[in-house]
């Protein structure tokens, strides 16, 4: 086995890589792209066991604030939880994936693997999109996207679950609460 490389592509909010545990080599115009199923909350020792073996994966890894006993805390998690994505010649042997610690199955339909356009995982590598909630402050200015309320100026107040927040909304010469998606808003 040679040594692990390891190219990385991230931004603010997720990181993305490719491993190779074998050469340093990238993978070849004939291989093709395939997903994983992990075992429950086993994407990242299934990812470890496949390095070990010799194949390229990549896993999707992104942060997400959550608010833990109060507190606002930053956690590594899987964008795709329960799958990752392996880099495989057509005429491999698909069997010592099955016998993986950590990987349930090779994702198919009609007994065959089937392949995950290239393109789409190269999407995943350049175009890392922000999935998760950005740190906002009680009383910050923020900017609304959604239809209706688009361009107007809001001040958040708090986070309401894990996917929305309480705007105040200056509407009608009265400030208005509102309960917005995460996604509608934006910082100033």
């Amino acid at each position: 086995m040679g040594r692990i490389v390891e190219a990385s592509i991230s931004d603010r909010d997720m990181d993305m890589s490719i491993r190779n545990a074998t050469d340093g080599s990238h993978p070849s115009q004939q291989d093709a792209w395939y997903l994983v199923q992990c075992k429950s909350r086993q994407d990242q020792r299934a990812e470890e066991n496949l390095l070990r073996q010799g194949y390229v994966c990549t896993r999707p890894i992104c942060r997400r604030d959550l608010i833990v006993r109060g507190r606002r805390q930053s956690v590594r998690e899987s964008l795709f939880p329960g799958y990752l994505f392996i880099n495989l010649p057509a005429n491999v042997d698909w069997s010592p994936l099955r016998s993986t610690r950590g990987v349930s199955r090779l994702v198919s339909f009609g007994g065959m693997p089937l392949a995950v356009c290239a393109e789409l995982v190269a999407q995943f590598q350049q175009h890392a999109e922000s999935v998760v909630s950005p740190s906002f402050m009680n009383g910050d200015n923020v900017k609304v996207l959604e239809e209706g309320f688009a361009e107007l100026d809001a001040v958040f107040v708090t986070l309401d679950g894990e996917e929305r927040a309480i705007l105040l909304i200056d509407f009608l010469n009265r400030r208005q609460q509102v309960s917005l998606p995460l996604t509608k808003i934006s910082a100033l």
